[in-house]
């Protein structure tokens, strides 16, 4: 076969035609990062950076702290205030509670003086005590006396006093009957039959008399009588009764 007949050579039909390739982009590499100066940690710039940190930081606690602080005296302050205030007021109340506690055993004792006060005037209003006699006499020798009747109902204060020596007798109206038969039928003198016809209560030659009498509480039939043996003599009486009536007869009533 010579070369003309290899370029009559057709390929065959049922062959496949190839595309061609499709043409690829030219590579292109990526950019190169981009670098960040670190400053080192012994540069100064870094070391003055975290010096300010510090002190910002410090400053800010400090400045805490002194509000803090401040608050806390503030706040100690008026508790001292509130605790010195509320102090003088117990103190005042605590004086003003002893002062009313004064004025409460003053007024207590006062009430007991104006009970016992009130008592005896219930007691004086039950048993009045009234004078009978207090007027001074003068008996000149042994034919002059003094009488007086008891009253009954009544205890009978014979309080006498005299300037030399008397003869003080109470008798009974019976005693005193015989005192006077005495006198009229002239066997001694009134001052001996007086004080010696019997008596309920007899002092004989004496220059004071102090004595209660209380059979006339329940009875009417007593007198007091007062002479002189001799000379003259200033009796200054004294006398009182009290209302105080027996529930019975009492003496010579019974």
């Amino acid at each position: 076969m010579n070369p003309n007949d290899m370029d009559q050579l057709s390929p065959p039909t049922d062959q496949t035609t190839l595309a061609p390739p499709e043409p690829y982009a030219p590579y292109t590499p990526p950019p190169a990062p981009v670098g960040y100066a670190t400053p080192k940690r012994g540069s100064s710039a870094f070391k003055n950076a975290e010096r300010r940190w510090w002190t910002a930081a410090l400053t800010a606690t400090l400045l805490i702290s002194a509000t803090g602080i401040a608050l806390l005296y503030m706040d100690d302050t008026n508790n001292q205030s509130r605790v010195n205030s509320l102090t003088l007021q117990n103190e005042s109340l605590t004086g003003r509670a002893q002062n009313l506690n004064d004025q409460l055993t003053v007024t207590k004792n006062q009430l007991e003086v104006s009970r016992g006060q009130v008592t005896k005037l219930e007691a004086e209003l039950a048993h009045p005590t009234l004078g009978i006699w207090n007027t001074q006499e003068t008996l000149t020798g042994p034919n002059e006396w003094l009488s007086s009747t008891v009253p009954d109902t009544f205890t009978y204060h014979l309080v006498l006093k005299s300037s030399g020596p008397m003869d003080v007798s109470i008798l009974s109206d019976s005693q005193f009957q015989l005192a006077i038969v005495c006198m009229y039928n002239r066997s001694a003198s009134p001052d001996w039959c007086l004080h010696h016809n019997g008596a309920k209560i007899g002092k004989l030659g004496v220059t004071s008399v102090n004595e209660d009498f209380t059979l006339a509480e329940g009875c009417a039939a007593y007198l007091a009588v007062i002479s002189v043996p001799s000379g003259s003599v200033t009796i200054t009486p004294n006398v009182t009764a009290t209302y105080n009536p027996a529930a019975t007869a009492t003496g010579d009533c019974k």
